[in-house]
């Protein structure tokens, strides 16, 4: 049975809506996630896409999935009473690695501290960003918009990864999932209310937000990935731009 990491916030609520595969589900937020399947106690799970970089001599990513964004995501988001181009200081979350990369990259000025530090703003992820939506007026900077406002380009901040060897069954695993998201994006009423009742947000917020998120694994995200990682390579925060190394059908011999 394959160990399945899945990302304990709402945005993988399409990913699993429907998904059927005889799989170990274990649930983290991303860090966790990247350290587990390092250490190789997952054999699949979506993994920040700078730690990919970071370690994909060892990894290899689905070709047909990811989670990313083509402008805002809403569950990524730089809070500051400061205007953007006047913020020093970060107080970053330790729950992500790609958006405290992503801020480096779009403020490559600001200072970045501890989550319980004062700074001039504070990074929130995953459903914390979404509830300070409801909860704060302070006023809120989507990373997702900002990026492609900079690049043109979708921000993909995870794609799904496998450690060397990979086990047998992911790319049948892989299409599960894909035709989860599918069934998903065929019922988005369903789809709201049903992960409404899981994570406690509206059906009207959720299907707002899911509308927003993208799971598909194409050309122009593979093109946002890249440029994402020569930037991280600028701002010092990667060593260099590894090749994008994909599982495929194993060919008899």
């Amino acid at each position: 049975m394959i160990r399945l990491g899945r990302i304990s916030y709402v945005n993988m609520a399409p990913v699993f809506h429907r998904l059927e595969a005889d799989v170990e589900e274990i649930s983290g937020v991303p860090t966790e996630l990247n350290r587990r399947l390092l250490d190789g106690e997952l054999d699949l799970a979506p993994i920040s896409s700078i730690e990919y970089a970071r370690h994909a001599e060892r990894l290899q990513i689905l070709p047909r999935l990811c989670v990313s964004s083509e402008g805002a995501v809403d569950s990524i988001q730089l809070v500051s009473h400061v205007p953007l181009e006047r913020i020093l200081s970060v107080a970053v979350t330790p729950e992500s690695a790609t958006s405290v990369v992503l801020t480096r990259v779009l403020l490559p000025g600001a200072v970045h501290l501890p989550a319980d530090e004062e700074a001039d703003a504070k990074l929130l992820i995953g459903d914390a960003a979404l509830l300070s939506a409801f909860q704060d007026p302070t006023p809120h900077h989507d990373l997702g918009r900002l990026w492609l406002e900079r690049t043109g380009l979708p921000m993909v901040f995870a794609v799904w990864a496998a450690p060397e060897p990979v086990p047998g069954g992911v790319l049948e695993l892989e299409e599960a999932l894909v035709t989860s998201v599918r069934r998903a994006r065929a019922e988005p009423e369903r789809l709201a209310y049903e992960a409404s009742e899981r994570y406690g947000y509206p059906p009207g917020f959720l299907a707002r937000y899911f509308e927003k998120l993208r799971y598909s694994f194409g050309p122009r995200e593979r093109a946002g990935l890249v440029t994402f990682l020569e930037l991280a390579c600028d701002v010092g925060a990667l060593e260099r731009v590894p090749e994008l190394r994909f599982v495929r059908e194993e060919v008899p011999a």
